[in-house]
C-alpha cells in the first residue's frame, strides 16, 4: 500500500498533520467552541421550508452571486452596509482562504499575533505566504504602539487581527484596530468570529469600514446562529474587495441549499441572540466561579474561558474526559480552554473542576 510519504506532495506539507480537534462523542463537549444549544424548533422549520422552496431547482446552479443572502447579511450587520460590500463562504476559513488567496501568495507575508486561531498560519502555507507571528503582551492584550511597530518592523501584506481572539477571549479595542488599519499599506482583516459574544456588541470594527478601505470585518454564522455543521461564513469590506474575491472563488461555491437555510436563519437573528445571552451568562459564570477555586480564568468577550493556574492541563483534560466531559489543551503552558455550556453542561465542569482542585 502506498503511503503519505510515498506521493509527490509538496515539501513543504511533508511532516504536518491535519488541522482537528477530538470529535468523541461525550455527554458534556466543550472543546471547539460550539454553540450548546440546538436550532430552536420554530427557527428549524422554517430553514426546512426554506430549503424545500429550493430543491425543485436543484437541477439548476446556484445563484452564483448570492444576491439575497447578501442582502441578509447586510441587514443584520447594519452600519449603513450594502448588499455589494459582503462577501460569504462554506464557514469563515473559505472566507479567509479567499483573502489570502487574493491578497496573499508566494512572496508575501501574514502577520498576527499570538497566541491566536490556529488556523491562520495553515492558510497562509496553503497558499505559500510567510506567516509572521508576533507576540502579545504577557496577559494576551494588544497596544495601539504594539501593533504600529509590529508593522512598521515586518510590514506584512495582510494582517489578521483575532477579536475578541481564540483561544484567549481577548477583545481588542477600536483604537488598536484603527492604528493597524491606518499604519498597514495591505489588508488589515478583523476576524470577529465571536462578536456576538462580546460585553460590548457595539464595539465592532464594522463601525471604521466606511474610513479604511482595505480593511475587512469577518464573521461566522457557526456560533451564535448555531449554524457548525451548516457551513456559513462571511465578511464584510469595500466593494472593490469584493470584487478581487470573486477572482478567486470556485464557480457556485454557494449552494442553494446553505443559501437556502442561511437566509431563513437570519430571519430569526433575535431569537438566536437570546440564546447566545444565555451563553454570555455561563461564560461570566466560569470566570467566577472556577476564580473562586483558585483558577486564573482570564477575561473572556467569546464564548469561551481561557483558564490559567492549571498544574498539568493534559492531565486535567484526561480527567474530566473520564468523566464525559471533554475540553482543549490549546498548548499554552498551565491552561486549557472551556466552552461555555448550557446552565447544566457549565455545572457538570465546574464541579469537576472543583474536585481536581480539591485533589
Amino acid at each position: 500500500m502506498t503511503s503519505l510519504d510515498d506521493l509527490p506532495i509538496r515539501d513543504d506539507l511533508r511532516g504536518l498533520t491535519p488541522y482537528g480537534a477530538p470529535q468523541l462523542h461525550v455527554p458534556v463537549r466543550l472543546n471547539v467552541n460550539e454553540n450548546a444549544y440546538r436550532v430552536p424548533e420554530q427557527v428549524a422549520l422554517d430553514i426546512v421550508q426554506e430549503i424545500a422552496r429550493a430543491l425543485p431547482d436543484a437541477n439548476r446552479y446556484p445563484d452564483r452571486e448570492f444576491d439575497t443572502l447578501r442582502q441578509s447579511f447586510a441587514d443584520y450587520l447594519g452600519h449603513g452596509l450594502r448588499p455589494e460590500q459582503i462577501w460569504a463562504g462554506n464557514g469563515s476559513n473559505e472566507v479567509l482562504q479567499h483573502v489570502l488567496q487574493a491578497f496573499g501568495g508566494p512572496g508575501r507575508t501574514l502577520l498576527s499575533f499570538t497566541p491566536t486561531y490556529s488556523m491562520y498560519p495553515l492558510l497562509a502555507q496553503g497558499v505559500g505566504m510567510q506567516w509572521l507571528p508576533v507576540p502579545r503582551a504577557d496577559d494576551f492584550t494588544l497596544t495601539p504602539e504594539a501593533v504600529r511597530e509590529a508593522i512598521a518592523e515586518h510590514d506584512p501584506d495582510v494582517v489578521f487581527l483575532c477579536s475578541p481572539n481564540n483561544p484567549t477571549g481577548t477583545a481588542i479595542d477600536l483604537e488598536t484596530i484603527e492604528a493597524a488599519a491606518a499604519s498597514a499599506r495591505g489588508i488589515v482583516l478583523v476576524d470577529e468570529a465571536y462578536a456576538e459574544f462580546a460585553h460590548d456588541r457595539s464595539r465592532t470594527a464594522l463601525t471604521l469600514l466606511d474610513r479604511y478601505p482595505r480593511l475587512l470585518v469577518s464573521r461566522t454564522m457557526s456560533k451564535a446562529f448555531a449554524f457548525a455543521g451548516i457551513r456559513v461564513g462571511y465578511l464584510a469590506a469595500d466593494p472593490a474587495v469584493v470584487d478581487a474575491l470573486r477572482l478567486v472563488r470556485l464557480p457556485y461555491h454557494l449552494s442553494a441549499i446553505t443559501q437556502a437555510a442561511a437566509v431563513a436563519a437570519l430571519r430569526h437573528s433575535d431569537t438566536m441572540l437570546s440564546r447566545v445571552d444565555d451563553l454570555r451568562a455561563q461564560r461570566d459564570r466560569l470566570v467566577v466561579e472556577l476564580g473562586a477555586l483558585g483558577y486564573q480564568p482570564y477575561p473572556s468577550d467569546s464564548n469561551f474561558v481561557l483558564v490559567g493556574g492549571v498544574d498539568d492541563p493534559q492531565a486535567t483534560f484526561r480527567a474530566l474526559l473520564e468523566q464525559g466531559i471533554l475540553i482543549r489543551d490549546v498548548g499554552l503552558p498551565h491552561t486549557v480552554r472551556i466552552t461555555a455550556g448550557t446552565e447544566a453542561e457549565t455545572s457538570a465542569v465546574i464541579a469537576a473542576m472543583a474536585a481536581l482542585r480539591a485533589e
